[in-house]
């Protein structure tokens, strides 16, 4: 996935057979086919666009990883990663925002989990912890690490997560997708205060989650 091309590789395999089978209908001249595929070939390329975004030029925030509304922003301890007391903050993508996910902050891949779950719709809070989930940690050179973990919903059935555990990723860095409807929850530790609260819209990459202290 390239920041510049304008739409994601993961959508080619969607978009090229509706655009063949409205040309297709075309050349049959049938008409009704004809408007639908062109229409779910629009859609589908509105799906996976990939905008160019403006990264803040800070190392003292956190960035939202993913387009969407916030759900949540609650005080919870996380025991399988960072095992302790920190923010997690959900947010909810729906059909209609950017899937694209960025890196919220810049630093090493520490650990990368991923497991198979459930199907549940992302906006309830059990689709956290059954849904089919990919979390990674990341850690940055003063050793603040952030935790995002990328959730399937009841549409999404499938994750893309290009880095692996070692690599180095840069804030705002383009790193992966969920297909058709999903969720994140960001993990945020102690020395980060939340800036965002339930019912706010963010943007991958570009939004302010925490301010680190």
């Amino acid at each position: 996935m390239t920041k510049r091309f304008p739409v994601a590789r993961e959508g080619f395999v969607f978009i090229a057979p509706m655009i063949a089978a409205s040309l297709v209908s075309g050349l049959l001249g049938a008409f009704y086919l004809f408007v639908g595929f062109t229409i779910l070939s629009l859609f589908t390329i509105y799906f996976f666009r990939n905008p160019g975004r403006d990264i803040p030029p800070s190392d003292h925030v956190v960035l939202s990883p993913a387009d969407g509304r916030v759900l949540s922003v609650e005080r919870c301890q996380e025991g399988r990663f960072l095992r302790r007391d920190v923010t997690k903050i959900s947010i909810f993508m729906s059909l209609f925002n950017v899937h694209i996910n960025r890196a919220p902050i810049s630093g090493i891949v520490e650990e990368k989990h991923y497991h198979p779950g459930r199907f549940h719709l992302a906006n309830t809070e059990k689709s956290s912890l059954e849904n089919e989930q990919n979390a990674v940690l990341v850690r940055r050179e003063d050793g603040l690490s952030v935790l995002f973990v990328q959730i399937a919903g009841f549409v999404a059935r499938r994750i893309v997560c290009y880095p692996q555990q070692g690599d180095l990723l840069e804030q705002g860095q383009i790193l992966g997708m969920i297909r058709f409807g999903s969720r994140l929850d960001v993990y945020l530790p102690e020395q980060v205060d939340p800036v965002v609260k339930p019912g706010d819209r963010v943007k991958g990459g570009e939004s302010i989650l925490g301010a680190i202290r």
